[in-house]
């Protein structure tokens, strides 16, 4: 064990769901003696999981029999749907909730940033904060001032030190709060999806001083992030959660391909109805009639189908193409038009993919105003011929090299 900074065995939790209490007082005192007496409540209800689609019933398991371990200098990032249970976990390791069920053995202080704001007092400055939270992880006054120059320079809010935090932009709160959980020296620091708050230029740093704490001050890090390139960059070993069940813990690359395989969309058309200032958005691709897949090299077509509620001037669609790895192969725009009724756009792509599933975003935005966005609304797949030249499949595809630029025909 004395390798190991942090064990979970068999953790699970329970949620009830609306009000709080059996319904009724003798229900109430039967399960106020079961646990006086450390029974099972009687009311525990076994069986509901926490598939958002797929919830019946006044109980819910956020997590359900969770055992893994990690070892002391390991990063391990968690991925998951939304509901799958990232961030109860997350909270029962940082001891803000308790487990229904199960056991934790930390190896050492936790620091953990779960949301914007964990931790800081609104009213007290930044640096009243840097101290509140020294003391709440047991560091004393004299360690907390050792560090703070390096807090200070790390979040870049110097200026803004001495002012309340309630007066923070969100940006700032996590800039200060990440600073702070990783360079107090927490054994073992737990990061939730609140670097995306944050700018490029911050993440970046970030990612960089989790890589330094774990390589060269062998502390451990949990990092949580729907940002598949930053875990791949950042892990070696990832755990996925589906449901509130540990689904696979393996290498980041093949928890990764799994995770995205598993979430593709087979559907070949993406339709929202009553949307905001829509009547009708649907995006189509339009595979060749006798497959539903491109060849390496052939001309990709997506059909976009508008109906506006209210003219628009300005109006720019745009259509992205993204690769498992999370990084962007390319996006185009639309010209400007006006947007008065009904309205075909159809955009035209030929580029030189290795095979493999891609992911489509979409956007829609009249001047300033951002009217609707969506990463992988939808997805596609590429695949080789035979006769296809393999040196130009590597010196080509990966890279997303383009034949013709993207091309659009807007038909009202």
């Amino acid at each position: 064990m004395s390798d190991i900074a942090l064990k979970v065995e068999n953790i699970s939790k329970q949620y009830r769901l609306g009000s709080i209490g059996s319904g009724t007082l003798q229900a109430d005192l039967q399960r106020w003696w079961a646990k006086t007496r450390g029974k099972e409540d009687p009311f525990l209800k076994i069986g509901d999981n926490n598939q958002l689609d797929q919830m019946n019933g006044d109980y819910v398991w956020a997590l359900k029999d969770i055992n893994f371990e990690v070892k002391k200098g390991e990063i391990l990032g968690i991925i998951g749907k939304n509901g799958a249970g990232k961030s109860t976990l997350l909270k029962i390791l940082s001891k803000v909730t308790a487990p229904t069920t199960g056991k934790i053995f930390v190896n050492g202080r936790i620091a953990s940033l779960l949301e914007v704001g964990t931790g800081f007092h609104p009213e007290l400055t930044g640096r009243e904060n840097i101290f509140l939270n020294g003391a709440i992880l047991g560091m004393k006054k004299h360690e907390i001032k050792s560090k703070l120059d390096e807090i200070v320079a790390f979040s870049g809010v110097e200026k803004y030190l001495d002012t309340p935090v309630k007066r923070y932009s969100s940006g700032m709160y996590v800039r200060l709060a990440f600073a702070v959980a990783a360079h107090l020296e927490p054994d073992i620091l737990i990061v939730d999806e609140v670097l995306a708050v944050g700018d490029a230029e911050f993440q970046k740093k970030a990612i960089g001083k989790m890589q330094d704490v774990s390589r060269n001050q062998g502390r451990t890090v949990l990092f949580v992030s729907h940002n598949m390139n930053a875990i791949k960059r950042l892990c070696p070993n990832c755990l996925i959660l589906d449901g509130g069940k540990k689904k696979i813990m393996s290498s980041s690359e093949e928890c990764i391909n799994l995770y995205l395989n598993n979430n593709i969309s087979s559907s070949k058309t993406h339709t929202i109805e009553n949307l905001n200032s829509f009547q009708k958005v649907s995006l189509t691709i339009d595979y060749p009639s006798d497959r539903d897949f491109f060849y390496f090299g052939e001309c990709l077509k997506f059909s976009l189908e508008l109906v506006p509620k209210s003219a628009f001037t300005g109006f720019v669609a745009s259509i992205g193409i993204r690769s498992t790895t999370g990084s962007f192969i390319r996006t185009v725009w639309t010209e400007k038009i006006e947007l008065i009724k009904k309205v075909n756009i159809e955009f035209y792509e030929d580029l030189q993919l290795g095979s493999g599933h891609y992911y489509l975003t979409l956007g829609l935005s009249s001047r300033k105003q951002v009217l609707f966005y969506q990463e992988d609304i939808l997805s596609f797949i590429i695949e080789h011929t035979s006769s296809i030249d393999s040196n130009q499949i590597l010196n080509n595809s990966l890279s997303g090299q383009i034949l013709n630029p993207m091309r659009t025909e807007i038909k009202f």
